[in-house]
């Protein structure tokens, strides 16, 4: 690392953008340069990204923050690079050339594979390997179509002429200019093809999905050697240092370092993980069993819960109903709202999450009055992503046996105080929202700067985490219940699947 080192340079590639950021000894984010990314639709249940324009994009971004931030290549110690997971890139070796546009975790295409695969009980085996439900929304079926459907792709990729992987991997291999074909082991653990257990591609798994072994990436920790960037690319090759999937790394950047402790990111969507250690806790139950990270050969593992729909709820009241002009306004609507009210929002709109997996369930208004009005409406919308964040730690404590002593929060929605007082309140845990909140972006970083000295240590990044604001419980333990009664009651009615 020179003397001159003085930034990180993080690379969140996202679902909706791809995004460059520059962070500093202390943490702090510095400038950043961002472009949306559009997505395609080409059927029912098909979502699509250009490769290409993820490439270009990142490009355009990490030169344009450096840019705006009067930094010299010579003066960035390394690159992190955080990603959308499961998305599905398949490329020519020779080429660098996509095959197919990539497909979207959100694509469910594939869907009917998986059923069929599931009728013929191959679902217990993969839960006990890759800590994964047997679902589209993972790269393994993904990857496995577009073997099948892109013409001659299947021989070209047992000729070991095609290279597989999610956007990290295809990041970097164009940053080093078609020199490493690698990926980090959180990003590997989201394909249904690595047995995080042992650490490795499982021959049986790739047996299954009918997948190829030379189509796929060599494995590294999250913080590790990947490779430096191509010398006319940025200026100079800067070794890529760190990499991992977005949650994953919105978890380090929140150093939820300890088993027991536990994140929650409110975007469009909502993603919790609960750090179980060194241990991976047996997926019995309907949350998924991950890898949180891997350094210096040692995984630290943890349960993952998602939620659907967060954010979007709130976005539904401003677009749809037309209650709301900004969705910052659905906290004072709230707060106005009558707090005997019975109104609760099942906001199912594209299913139910963890832990009920309902694909076919949908949004519900339950317990409507005369008196209900645009605040109970907003303020059940609100209270909706408590009560699903709820369900979520109530599971992870009966799979993973470890309760959280807090949550910490980032994501849009954390912005949001009174949903995150009444989140406290249904959760009965401490509720913290730190300084910072670009915490994918510096997970990135961090794991990336840990790789080439720029940070010290894991203690010297607690440091770096400052607290903006903390909610406490305030709600008696008898109201809780009822609240939470109701809200089991609303779910139940629009529930589809049996058993829940």
């Amino acid at each position: 690392m020179s003397r001159r080192s003085r930034r990180i340079l993080a690379i969140d590639q996202g679902t909706t953008s791809t995004r460059a950021v520059l962070v500093d000894r202390r943490g702090r984010p510095g400038a950043s340069a961002r472009r949306e990314l559009p997505q395609s639709y080409p059927g029912p249940g098909r979502v699509e990204h250009d490769p290409e324009r993820i490439r270009e994009d990142a490009l355009w971004a990490c030169r344009e923050a450096m840019r705006r931030d009067g930094v010299d290549p010579t003066e960035v110690a390394a690159i992190g690079i955080t990603n959308q997971r499961e998305t599905t890139v398949l490329w020519e070796r020779s080429t660098g050339r996509p095959v197919h546009p990539a497909l979207v975790w959100q694509d469910r295409r594939t869907a009917e594979t998986c059923s069929r695969l599931r009728e013929q009980g191959h679902e217990p085996g993969i839960r006990r390997k890759t800590g994964l439900l047997l679902d589209p929304y993972f790269s393994a079926t993904k990857l496995a179509w577009l073997l099948d459907h892109v013409d001659g792709a299947r021989a070209a990729a047992e000729r070991g002429e095609l290279a597989f992987g999610t956007v990290d991997s295809w990041l970097l291999w164009n940053l080093t200019g078609g020199r490493a074909h690698r990926t980090d082991a959180t990003n590997a653990a989201r394909t249904m093809l690595y047995d995080i257990h042992r650490g490795e591609w499982d021959d049986e798994l790739l047996e299954l999905f009918e997948i190829p072994r030379p189509v796929l990436p060599e494995v590294l920790d999250s913080s590790a050697r990947f490779g430096e960037t191509d010398p006319e690319l940025l200026g100079r090759p800067i070794p890529i240092a760190g990499i991992a999937g977005d949650q994953h790394a919105a978890t380090f950047g929140q150093t939820a370092f300890e088993r027991g402790t536990a994140k929650a990111t409110y975007g469009t969507g909502a993603f919790l993980l609960l750090n179980t250690g060194a241990e991976a806790p047996d997926p019995e139950g309907r949350l998924l069993t991950t890898v949180a990270w891997q350094r210096e050969g040692e995984v630290t593992y943890a349960v993952e819960g998602s939620i659907f729909s967060a954010g979007s709820a709130v976005q539904w009241l401003r677009d749809e109903l037309g209650v709301i002009d900004e969705s910052a306004e659905s906290e004072e609507l709230a707060a106005r709202a009558r707090e005997d009210d019975g109104t609760y929002m099942v906001p199912a709109f594209t299913g139910l999450g963890a832990p009920h997996w309902d694909a076919d369930a949908r949004g519900a208004l339950v317990g409507l009055s005369r008196d209900s009005g645009a605040e109970e409406i907003a303020r059940a919308t609100l209270a909706s992503v408590a009560y699903q964040t709820r369900d979520l730690v109530d599971a992870m404590v009966g799979e993973a046996a470890i309760t959280p002593d807090r949550l910490r929060v980032d994501g849009g929605l954390s912005q949001n105080g009174w949903a995150m007082s009444f989140l406290s309140d249904m959760l009965d845990l401490p509720v913290e929202r730190p300084a910072v909140t670009e915490t994918t972006a510096l997970g990135a970083a961090y794991l990336a700067g840990l790789e080439v000295g720029f940070f010290g240590d894991t203690d010297q990044l607690r440091e770096h985490w400052s607290l903006d604001r903390r909610w406490e419980p305030e709600v008696d333990a008898g109201r809780r219940e009822e609240l939470l009664e109701g809200w089991r009651r609303a779910v139940s009615r629009v529930l589809t699947t049996e058993g829940d």
